[in-house]
């Protein structure tokens, strides 16, 4: 970083201090003061901070640190009476107060009339900076919020395999900085930014929070969130876990978008990859195949793309799940092969372990699937599909209540997710195994009537009416499954969504039948 302030520039890769072009002469010692105040302008900076950074926690005297800000201030023009750069915080420190600008060694100076950096060539995975979000008023004993979020959401962030997170160190710096968002995506070399702003006012806290894409400043996502301040722990925890979600849906989203703007034949491997999500979520044959399409490209153009072949074999579970092939052991096959490719390029990867657990849902081998969308969701505990899935496998094993409690947190982490219409029906399906019929079809009603819910939805709502005896709703989507695919049955019904539970399987299948299933 290159700090400007007054005629002066401070070069922290050069070891420089230079005033006009000219390097002024300064010790070692001196100039590593020197930078601690100036990259800390924000704040204080004790004489036993001093000490520990630039005398490596020696044990020195007050009149050496006291000789070295001398020379410090000299090399300035400065001294102790005027302190223009570095004041003296009386038996506590020092503070650097003059106004600095920052830009990256290398990169003129906008402000003196030349052309700003650059924008860096656009990496394949997408970034972001999570700023230290910004006081508004006085937040007294819970100041400390507004670093303590922004630090846990870049560790939580940086379990996102897909996603690369500019280390705190590094985006910290740009703490109470007037710089506008596409020089700090240059300084740091992101492509999103993530800042927030922290407020008290009487009992209650409030966090708002921007996302920003740092190559035209426009706003992806904005939120707010609040709550009583004597829970400032709880509210803290679930800041966290909703940010979090939201950016695992709000940035694919934006970079599909974008991608939908390049000729599809010029894509690279990630962009093909995110048109390829916008495909199969859609659960229908035209489009599961322009999936796989999108998918093989990804992996044509990078091999060593994990996620792309785990989306491959997403796109296999899909055409056995749906009837879609007439051979689904095959397509069980060709899902397990792409997603064991996946794990070998990448195994800790959420989405890839996600992939490996649905090839066993199919050929009725709950607990193994289970072990692996646990795994996931260790991996990534605020994964919401991941913890779906997990709510419905445990559903399907007959652990109604443990179904319930996960499809709960996924519904709560992603209340936009595409795959939302399914988590209604885990939650109708959880209550259908616990013998909570009338909430079931409460759910399963919500659940067929959503945006891209697919024909087996409305199948588990033609069951849950029939179970309650509501013969006008159950004959309504009885006739809505027959419309969308004709000849389908109980037995599709049971391959999709094998049962341990006989005494369920028994019910539900009585149900169906009633219907003509």
């Amino acid at each position: 970083m290159i700090y400007r302030f007054g005629p002066f520039e401070l070069d922290t890769e050069k070891v420089e201090l230079r005033s006009g072009g000219a390097v002024c002469a300064l010790e070692p010692q001196v100039f590593a003061l020197l930078a601690l105040l100036v990259d800390n302008r924000e704040r204080l900076v004790s004489k036993d901070e001093i000490i520990e950074k630039v005398w490596d926690g020696r044990v020195v005297s007050e009149a050496a640190v006291a000789s070295r800000i001398k020379s410090a201030r000299r090399a300035l023009g400065d001294d102790g009476k005027t302190q223009q750069f570095i004041k003296t915080i009386h038996r506590q420190g020092f503070r650097f107060v003059a106004d600095a600008r920052v830009t990256r060694a290398g990169a003129a100076d906008p402000g003196e009339g030349a052309p700003a950096a650059p924008l860096p060539a656009t990496p394949s995975r997408p970034t972001i900076a999570v700023l230290p979000f910004r006081s508004i008023g006085s937040l007294g004993a819970y100041a400390p919020i507004s670093d303590a979020l922004p630090h846990e959401l870049i560790i939580e962030l940086s379990r996102l395999r897909w996603l690369f997170v500019t280390a705190r160190g590094s985006s910290f710096r740009l703490r109470g900085l007037d710089t506008d968002i596409g020089e700090i995506g240059r300084l740091l070399d992101v492509r999103y930014c993530l800042s927030g702003t922290v407020e008290i006012a009487g009992s209650s806290l409030a966090v708002a929070v921007k996302l920003v894409d740092t190559r035209d400043s426009g706003v992806v996502w904005a939120d707010r969130f609040a709550g009583s301040v004597d829970e400032v722990h709880r509210i803290r925890e679930n800041i966290c876990s909703q940010i979090l979600a939201a950016l695992e849906i709000q940035i694919p989203l934006h970079e599909a978008a974008l991608a939908r703007l390049t000729v599809t034949e010029n894509l690279d491997a990630w962009s093909s990859y995110h048109l390829a999500l916008q495909h199969m979520y859609r659960f229908n044959g035209s489009d599961n195949a322009a999936a796989a399409a999108l998918f093989h490209q990804s992996v044509n153009r990078d091999p060593n793309f994990a996620r792309a072949h785990a989306g491959l074999s997403f796109v296999h579970f899909q055409k056995a799940f749906m009837g879609q092939s007439e051979d689904p052991a095959a397509e069980i096959g060709l899902a397990r092969q792409f997603a064991q490719r996946g794990l070998e390029l990448d195994p800790i990867d959420p989405f890839v372990n996600f992939t490996m657990g649905r090839t066993f849902w199919l050929e009725g081998d709950l607990e193994s699937s289970l072990a692996w969308l646990e795994r996931a969701t260790s991996i990534s505990p605020n994964y919401a599909q991941g913890i779906y899935a997990r709510a419905w496998t445990e559903s399907l094993a007959g652990r109604g209540v443990e179904g319930r409690r996960h499809v709960e947190l996924a519904m709560r982490l992603s209340p936009l997710d595409p795959l939302y219409y399914a988590m209604l029906a885990t939650r109708a399906f959880a209550h259908m195994v616990m013998g909570e019929d009338t909430e079931a079809a409460a759910w399963a009603e919500r659940a067929a009537r959503s945006p891209g819910a697919h024909v087996l939805i409305a199948l588990i709502a033609v069951a849950a009416h029939s179970l309650v005896r509501d013969e006008d709703r159950a004959q309504a989507w009885a006739a809505n499954v027959r419309t969308r695919k004709p000849g389908l049955t109980r037995s599709d019904f049971f391959r999709a969504f094998p049962m341990m539970s006989e005494g369920t399987a028994a019910r539900v299948s009585k149900a169906l039948a009633r219907l003509g299933f």
